[in-house]
This record gives C-alpha cells, structure tokens and sequence, in this order.
C-alpha cells in the first residue's frame, strides 16, 4: 500500500495520455499502472495529470532600474504552486565588485523561504578570462548555467564578443550551459540616437527601439561563437521569427543550441503598448507582431523550440507607472502562475498544441536542457513525485486580485482561459489542494546540479 495514490487520471507524458493510477511513497513515484492502493486516494477521473512544471526562467526579489521585483521567494513560489509549478530556476544578483560564487552564497539566503524547489542561473557580470576559476567552483556549488547579456551595456551587463568567446571556451570544458540574452547593443543604440523627443515620449516606440533585427543578429553572433567553441548554449525568451531562423541557422551550423520562448511573445503583440495602460507590458524583449506569434508556436510544435518559460519579473501598476518615457520603466512581467493555464488554453485548446506536447515544453524539456532529468521532468518510476492534476475543462476569467503574485495587474487580465491547476503535489506533498495552500513556508530544497 503506498503513502498516496492518484486514481483514475489521464497520466500525460510527451508520447502518450492514458488513464493510470501513480503512487507515491514519501517523496518519489513507486508505481504508475491499475488499480493501486494507498492510504491516501485522490480521485483524478476526467482529470489530467501533468508532471510538476518547471519554469526554468524567472526572477524573484530583483532590482531593475532601481525598482524592486513584487515577488520575492515566498510569495513567487506560492503563485508557482498554485499554477502547476514546482521547481523553478532563477538568477544570481552579478556585479563586477562580487564573485560569482559569493553570488550564489547570497542568493541560497534569498531563496530559503521558497516552497517549491528552487536551482540556480549564475550571472556573468564583469566576468574577466583571469576569473575562469569561478566557473569550476560554482560547478562545485552546484550551479550548472550561467547567464550572459549581449545588451545593456549602460549598466555594465554586456559581455564584450571577444570576453565572451574566451567565457564559452572554458564553459565547454567543463560541460557547462550558457544562457544568454541576445539583443544587439550596437543596433538598438543607433535607433535611440535617432529617435526624436516625441518618439521617446511614446510607450509604442519601445518596438522600435528593441527591433526583431537587434535580436536575431545577436544570436546569430552567439550562435556562430558557440559552435567554434562547442559550448551548449541557450538562448532565452525568443520573441520573433526572425530570431526562431536565427536559432536553426546556428544548430545547421553545428551549435549546440536550445531555445525558449514565454507566454506572452505568443499572444500578446506589440499594440498592447497603444493601451491607456501600455506601460504595464513593458517588457524585453519587445512585443512584436501577430505574424511572430504563429511562427512561434509553429516553432513550438516542430520541436524548434525546445520548452516555454515565464521571465516572470512582477510589478505594481505603481511601479510601472508612467515617468515620461518607455526607457525610465522597469521591464518585465508576471507570468510564473498563469504558465501553464496560458499555454493549455491558448495551446491546445485552440489547436496549436497537442496535449502531450505540454510535458515536452514544461517539463521534460528544461529538466533535459539543466541537468535535473532523472529527477525532475517526468512521471516515471524514481523521479519526484512532482505533478498537478489539471481539470481541463474549467473555465475562468483570469483577474489579478483571485492570483497569488504579488501584483496587482495580469497582462492577461480579463481573459477567459479554459483548463486550471486543481492540485498540485511536489515531493510527495500536496502543497496546494482545493484552492488552498497547504505547503509551509521554506519547505523548498535547492536544486544542485552536477
């Protein structure tokens, strides 16, 4: 008899969705087959039951512009479970004055009060070819990917090409991923310098100023610079098609190179930003076309991108209000609890996705990519007992103040959404059943990878 048995539930991986019972015995999957017993029963019928997602992109307790992200690890990871997600991966805070690893150090302190399984990105800010040991002894530490910018140069984030050809050598060596933000800093700053005052007072204008161009030129950069180097690369939240042509020219040239995009570069476009409220989808990469959105999720379903995550950056409507220019906002968006919901709804519920293609892209897809299959990723036998049974025939308006991020805006608010996370268990605890949370404050693990 083990611990906990979900009954009856349509068990949905990438290459089947069968009616199955999983039990669970303490904190991982002891059996998946028919007519299990357990001490607890879950009835699931007319339910799917999903593996726990991963959102391998967000930002929780972050500074931009001065301006502090609404998340922090207790109530970001609250939002997550009750979106489906039980592990997520986020960033060290980098700077040029720190080390890599003492920016680890700091941030396992940050990251305590989470309740979901939390591993780390590590920022590569003022990285010098002097500084390559950092790389093995954050290995050490269990960070296994780190993060590269080719823009904001302003405040000191841009990676020179020739740095970063020197930081990717050494990543290779050690088997390592680089994660990297690919906006051509030259481009966009020839657009600023032409911009007239009137265009700057525009919250439209941050389209043009962040073009589709400025990103696929920068991963084409990268790309060539990974497959001389044989660092695995991955680029984050591509936004546009010419960024996607971007990404299989490199893999034809011999990168080896993954991909995501998020939730709001497939449906949400650029004229969002002629709203009364635009500054809200501030947010970069830019939005852009409905034209881009198809090829993205052409690119999802052909397996050209390899998994969807957030960027979740939160912030008040206070935050983010209006101080006479789309450049004097703080970017980025909520996103961590409505992954899953958007993704379901917009996906499959609309015939751009197979059902079995969201354990591809929540799951599987980043725990391969990050060194947490095994564990994480997938309803097999071993494995965490991660996943959340899904009812995907509920409907419901998406309003920001029935969420659990801590903002008081959804880019999608208003939006009508079928299908929703009804319980979601993470190591073998229900941590969210019922519309309530059940998980205690901190009991979250550090996801070390080696």
């Amino acid at each position: 008899m083990h611990d906990l048995v979900v009954r009856n539930g349509t068990v949905v991986s990438p290459l089947s969705a069968q009616k199955l019972d999983i039990g669970i015995d303490g904190e991982a999957i002891a059996a998946i087959g028919h007519n299990l017993t357990g001490r607890r029963v879950i009835d699931a019928s007319d339910m799917l039951v999903f593996p726990g997602v991963i959102d391998a992109h967000t930002h929780m307790d972050l500074s931009v512009r001065g301006i502090r992200s609404s998340d922090d690890f207790f109530t970001g990871t609250v939002a997550a479970a009750f979106g489906g997600v039980t592990s997520i991966l986020d960033f060290t805070v980098g700077s040029p004055q720190t080390s890599i690893p003492l920016d680890i150090d700091r941030r396992l302190d940050d990251i305590r009060p989470a309740v979901i399984d939390v591993g780390l990105h590590a920022e590569v800010i003022g990285w010098k070819p002097e500084d390559s040991g950092q790389f093995a002894e954050a290995r050490r530490r269990g960070v296994t990917s780190f993060k590269f910018y080719t823009a904001y140069e302003a405040s000191g984030r841009r990676t020179p090409h020739a740095v970063m050809r020197r930081a990717f050598e050494h990543l290779a060596d050690l088997g390592c991923v680089a994660l990297v933000h690919c906006e051509d800093e030259d481009l966009i700053q020839s657009i600023m310098e032409s911009l007239s005052p009137d265009q700057m007072e525009d919250m439209a204008t941050l389209a043009l100023a962040r073009p589709d161009l400025c990103e696929a030129t920068a991963i084409s950069h990268v790309g060539h610079v990974a497959a001389e180097t044989g660092c695995r690369i991955h680029i984050v939240h591509v936004s546009s098609a010419k960024g996607l042509i971007s990404v299989q020219e490199a893999r034809r040239a011999g990168a080896d190179v993954s991909a995501e995009t998020c939730p709001q570069y497939l449906v949400l476009a650029a004229d969002s930003y002629d709203r009364m409220d635009g500054a809200l989808f501030s947010a970069s990469p830019a939005l852009r076309t409905q034209a881009d959105q198809t090829m993205l999720w052409r690119g999802l379903r052909d397996r050209n991108l390899d998994f969807v995550a957030t960027d979740h950056c939160p912030f008040t409507r206070e935050q983010k209000a209006w101080k006479g220019s789309f450049v004097n906002l703080p970017y980025g968006l909520p996103g961590v609890e409505t992954l899953l919901p958007i993704l379901y709804s917009e996906g499959v519920g609309k015939g751009r996705l197979a059902v079995t293609d969201i354990p591809r892209l929540l799951c599987e897809g980043p725990a391969r990519r990050y060194g947490l299959l095994g564990k994480k990723g997938a309803l097999e036998v071993g494995f965490d007992a991660d996943l959340v049974i899904f009812d995907p025939f509920f409907e419901w308006e998406i309003s920001a103040p029935f969420l659990h991020m801590r903002t008081d805006f959804s880019p999608y608010e208003g939006w009508t959404v079928t299908g929703k996370p009804m319980t979601t268990i993470a190591r073998g605890e229900l941590i969210v059943e019922d519309g309530e949370l059940m998980a205690r404050e901190g009991r979250g693990t550090f996801l070390f990878r080696d």
